[in-house]
């Protein structure tokens, strides 16, 4: 067990953002948490990195656990000339192997020298996943990390968490607002709203009343929604595999 939340509550000012959460993260796990706009999955997420503390319950942490974020956005000054490289050391003290290393992980392992204006926005992504990398982390946490990318860069970009979790062996989780996009890439859901909904293995919780409700889904919209995106990524993949 990396971390336990033992019936958590969060309150920001006068207001409870989160009540009552019992969740707990497994090694070599990926666990995605779905939920609208204000339901508390980034106060959950600064919950357990430890930027919040806990209003009432507990929170339990293995010890030594080592945790790298990939944030949803990270605002650097368009004039400032720098390359992914010395970005990468911020502030400083890896090795150039340690950095050549987790780039080669992130799925870019060219882009050291690139300047970091010059990336398209899946690139920046996987530079910002190798920059979580490199303290080799038991847990990664990702905030909506696909937000901005078209369907097909999110796809690749969850393969790529994929392959992350089977060669460096470490826990993630992930903030997603689809389901159907992170199905095929996850061991299990929670949908949060306040609280926990309902919780499971992807295709329980596709199916469960609670889901639909949430986020004003009928069963067969649902089921179509979940069916065209992925005939489109297995027609995506056949393009890419015939150039």
């Amino acid at each position: 067990m990396l971390i336990e939340c033992d019936n958590l509550s969060i309150y920001l000012g006068q207001r409870k953002v989160l009540s009552n959460i019992n969740l707990s993260v497994e090694s070599q796990e990926i666990l995605t948490i779905l939920g609208p706009n204000g339901s508390g999955k980034t106060t959950l997420f600064k919950t357990l990195i430890g930027a919040l503390q806990p209003s009432s319950g507990v929170l339990k942490k293995k010890p030594g656990l080592k945790i790298g974020y990939v944030p949803q956005r990270l605002h650097i000054d368009e004039t400032l000339p720098m390359t992914v490289k010395r970005f990468m050391n911020l502030p400083g003290g890896h090795s150039q192997s340690t950095v050549a290393s987790a780039l080669s992980h992130a799925g870019v392992p060219e882009l050291d020298k690139q300047q970091i204006m010059g990336l398209s926005g899946g690139q920046f992504q996987r530079v910002l996943l190798a920059r979580a990398l490199l303290g080799a982390p038991d847990l990664l946490l990702l905030d909506e990390a696909t937000q901005g990318l078209d369907h097909r860069g999110t796809a690749e970009f969850y393969r790529q968490i994929a392959n992350v979790r089977a060669h460096l062996k470490c826990a993630i989780v992930m903030i997603s607002h689809e389901l159907h996009v992170v199905m095929r890439q996850t061991d299990r859901v929670i949908c949060l709203n306040g609280h926990i909904c309902c919780q499971g293995k992807p295709e329980t919780v596709r199916g469960s009343p609670e889901y639909h409700a949430l986020f004003g889904l009928d069963s067969e919209s649902e089921a179509a929604l979940y069916l065209h995106q992925g005939h489109r990524s297995h027609t995506q993949t056949e393009r890419v595999s015939d150039v």
